[in-house]
């Protein structure tokens, strides 16, 4: 098998402070300082010089002829003050770019790229056609190209503008979701009502239709939360998205970004659902003829404080049920909406509130209503956490994550021997 131009060198790019030929961002947190011992059991090479060997040279076992990688050819760099060099990382230069480079991190199974189609083309000449990094027996020593390509143009994008567009782009769709099947759910509830709003005692007081519109929007929340809150967290509320700005798990960028995604959302979900049913769009909030204007602030503020709370301790506080959170989160909406819906409607959430007015074109007098009550919930919400946080809560009840009463019995010997070591000092 004849060997490729392209070669392959292990380790972190090496250094050449004299171009840019591997500014490839800065060292991957697992990098570590590894031992000559670490690195001969592993097979690696080493000189006893200023200058090591990048290829490695894998173990070979009795069940396996001589393995060696396909391309032999070994770059030598001086050894850097970071230490020794990674063995997860191979790096594939460009002959005919020297300022190109292609990165594999086995460890993280993703790929890095310049210059694809050049680098693609080098890979299938004199392979068959099978892409891949190949080992002289065949073994392929990294996954083929087309199973590990990502979207085009991503690859130059600061990491930090590119993880912000995906969120967004995750809480546009994710809040679209939502808010179309809970509208979706509401207006079938309303079918028979004459009215555009969802407040239950403006169209007569039924259990069933309450019951209804709860379950959409309490489902609807909790399915789509477990959608997306590996892209953006889930959260399709510009209240949830201030309580976790106040608490410093999202930065002002992030929230700004996100704000705007759920107010966007909530307008195509209104569209969608204006646009798709027959029947006129009922799914306002409005106040109910009983209800004052301060009434309904501090319903929105109480409800919405319980949900926000929900959130804070099944989700941004970790535990053995996290994966479960989206449950929790779902249900603590489902019971707001059984009590709010008859009296304001049951928005706890500005851009629930927001979608339906605009896009019918009809603005109440108490609209302000769905934006200072849930605001208010944010805030109380926030402080209450922030206070038993304060108080170190985890220490007043220990050994609630622990899978039996041995770990109990630890964890509470622990909290004990720092509240004993704490009196001391």
């Amino acid at each position: 098998m004849s060997q490729s131009n392209t070669q392959s060198y292990w380790g972190p790019p090496p250094r050449d402070y004299n171009s840019d030929s591997y500014d490839l961002g800065s060292r991957p947190s697992f990098y570590k300082r590894r031992s000559y011992n670490d690195y001969e059991n592993m097979g690696a090479q080493f000189e006893d010089s200023d200058t090591q060997a990048l290829e490695p040279t894998p173990r070979t076992h009795a069940h396996q002829a001589s393995v060696e990688p396909f391309n032999t050819d070994v770059q030598r760099v001086p050894v850097n003050a970071d230490g020794p060099l990674h063995q997860f990382q191979q790096v594939h230069r460009v002959p005919s770019d020297s300022f190109r480079s292609l990165r594999y991190d086995t460890k993280k199974r993703s790929y890095r790229f310049d210059n694809l189609s050049e680098i693609q083309s080098e890979r299938n000449a004199g392979r068959g056609g099978q892409s891949g990094s190949f080992y002289r027996d065949g073994r392929p020593s990294t996954p083929p190209m087309e199973e590990i390509l990502r979207l085009p143009l991503t690859w130059w994008m600061n990491s930090t503008a590119k993880n912000h567009f995906v969120a967004m782009i995750g809480e546009f769709v994710g809040t679209t979701m939502f808010l179309f099947f809970a509208f979706a759910g509401t207006q079938v509830a309303n079918i028979q009502s004459s009215t555009t709003t969802t407040t239950n005692a403006t169209n007569g007081f039924s259990p069933l239709v309450l019951l209804y519109t709860a379950v959409s929007f309490g489902f609807s929340l909790m399915v789509n939360v477990w959608i997306f809150f590996r892209i953006s967290g889930g959260l399709f509320n510009p209240a949830v998205t201030l309580a976790m700005v106040m608490v410093k798990s999202l930065d002002y960028v992030r929230g700004s970004l996100l704000f705007l995604a759920q107010i966007s959302g909530s307008l195509l979900a209104s569209v969608l659902v204006r646009a798709l049913f027959p029947t006129p769009l009922n799914v306002r909030t409005t106040l109910s003829a009983e209800t004052s204007k301060a009434q309904g602030v501090f319903i929105e503020a109480i409800l919405t404080a319980e949900l926000v709370f929900t959130i804070f301790m099944l989700a941004k506080e970790k535990h053995r049920a996290t994966y479960m959170a989206p449950v929790g989160i779902g249900l603590s909406l489902f019971i707001a909406e059984l009590v709010g819906v008859f009296y304001t409607g049951g928005s706890l959430n500005p851009a629930r509130s927001f979608g339906p007015c605009a896009v019918t074109g009809v603005w109440d007098s108490e609209h302000w209503v769905y934006w200072l009550g849930p605001a208010i919930g944010a805030l109380i919400a926030v402080v209450f956490y922030k206070f038993i946080k304060i108080l170190e809560y985890e220490i007043a009840n220990p050994g609630q994550d622990a899978e039996s009463e041995v770990e109990v019995q630890v964890e509470q010997s622990r909290d004990g021997a720092w509240r004993k070591k704490d009196e001391e000092a």
